[in-house]
């Protein structure tokens, strides 16, 4: 892989490694994050428009493990209020997504200008 030329690892040089793969496993963790909270969103977003399709005024919402009858007003409501929350959340893992991406990237330029091609921090 490498050119045949050994660069001398520094302290420093391993320090940046090991920030990189600290900062590759938390965009790992933020991608599955976003993922939960967009399934979140798309959940809610049914359950809305199953709501809207009911023609009962008192529906069966699951609070935790059990499920108690409620207005259907209220539900619609508690819905309105998750959906907003999960949007905020996804809003902010986005952007410390963007923010890990950029130190992941600065750390590339400094990584690849030493070693070269003797490196790998590229994801197959």
């Amino acid at each position: 892989m490498g050119d045949g030329v050994e660069t001398e690892v520094t302290w420093e040089d391993q320090q940046n490694i090991n920030l990189f793969g600290r900062i590759n496993s938390k965009f790992h963790e933020l991608e599955d994050e976003i993922k939960a909270k967009k399934d979140m969103a798309e959940n809610l977003e049914d359950a809305s428009n199953e709501l809207i399709l009911a023609d009962e005024e008192e529906v069966r919402y699951q609070i935790g493990e059990v499920f108690s009858h409620m207005p259907k007003d209220e539900v619609e409501e508690r819905l309105e209020t998750l959906k907003e929350e999960n949007t905020q959340e996804l809003e902010k893992l986005t952007k410390e997504k963007e923010q890990v991406l950029a130190q992941m990237a600065d750390l590339k330029k400094v990584l690849y200008g030493k070693f070269k091609d003797s490196i790998n921090l590229e994801e197959d």
